[in-house]
């Protein structure tokens, strides 16, 4: 069983990752989102778009433990590759923000909105299958934690950026 009280607060800050990513982006020009702390790191910009590709690929996750629990959920087809090759394939250097942070918003709306309204959502599971790893069950409280702890490390980097760059 979960604890009430560390869950709301994790759930509290789920719903407010937009607000915090604005927040850390605030007063950045179009310029400084391509500042990156060395010729071998991801840039602001990059960061974000693995921000909110991350966040929408997990969204899958969780939609499907809401749904069907004895579902298989994997991401072989992801780790297939490193993820600088995802940042390649999909552009992340040349796109803008805008409709990244926009799908950011909805998606993180809309699962609020799917937990809030689904009994004992949180709790609820799907089968991972993990590459090279046994098999584990992991909850929708859990998928929602690691995109709180994954949106905290990655602005911290884009401060660290931003201490670096002077900006």
């Amino acid at each position: 069983m979960l604890n009430q009280t560390d869950t709301q607060t994790i759930l509290a800050q789920y719903a407010d990752g937009p607000s915090l990513l604005d927040s850390a982006l605030s007063g950045l020009t179009k310029t400084n989102l391509d500042l990156s702390p060395g010729a071998d790191s991801w840039s602001i910009r990059q960061i974000v778009h693995h921000i909110v590709d991350g966040d929408d690929i997990w969204k899958t996750c969780i939609k499907t433990a809401l749904g069907n629990s004895d579902a298989l959920f994997s991401l072989q087809w992801y780790v297939a590759k490193p993820q600088m090759e995802w940042s390649e394939s999909w552009a992340y250097s040349q796109r803008g923000l805008e409709s990244s942070l926009a799908l950011y918003r909805a998606n993180r709306l809309h699962i609020v909105d799917l937990i809030e309204h689904i009994p004992g959502a949180l709790e609820k599971s799907v089968r991972f299958d993990r590459p090279d790893k046994d098999e584990l069950r992991i909850t929708v409280f859990d998928v929602v934690e690691l995109h709180v702890r994954h949106l905290e490390e990655h602005i911290e980097s884009i401060k660290a950026i931003r201490r670096l760059r002077n900006v």
